[in-house]
């Protein structure tokens, strides 16, 4: 993977990942890399220093560097409004529910079929349960892992 600094006509600045350059110049060609602030297709590669294998010296001085300082999303971007409300709607979702943990499944079974007192539940399930409940008529859709620190 190649990942380039990338400048879109407004001057947002954003990272891209691609297999070759070949790759992101196809991409970009065609539309397909657009600025996550404002969602421009004008995009162009920026400036950006090569990245060089490590030595043992240079490992050794960056283990022994200060943590990075965690990053968010630019508060009032496109992205961050849509995680306050995917947080809000989660929020919404468990209101009142009980986390019923790994036992999802086989809890909401029990209370599609008759077998358990009907009540919001959450909790987690493998794919293959989720399917075998949606094959056997019990409602259930996924709530979207929401990080605390951005709620």
């Amino acid at each position: 993977m190649i990942h380039y600094a990338l400048r879109c006509i407004d001057g947002h600045d954003f990272d891209g990942w691609f297999r070759s350059s070949d790759d992101f110049d196809s991409q970009n060609s065609k539309g397909f890399v657009s600025c996550p602030f404002c969602h421009s297709t004008s995009v162009t590669k920026s400036l950006m220093a090569p990245a060089v294998k490590a030595t043992k010296k240079s490992q050794a001085l960056a283990a022994a560097s200060p943590e990075p300082q965690s990053v968010g999303l630019v508060p009032d971007s496109p992205q961050a409004e849509m995680m306050r409300k995917m947080a809000e709607m989660v929020r919404e979702m468990k209101s009142g529910a009980t986390n019923v943990g790994e036992n999802f499944a086989e809890e909401a079974r029990r209370i599609h079929f008759g077998e358990a007192e009907e009540r919001k539940i959450y909790g987690s399930a493998k794919s293959e349960d989720v399917k075998s409940l949606l094959e056997d008529g019990v409602p259930v859709l996924p709530i979207p892992d929401i990080p605390e620190d951005q709620n």
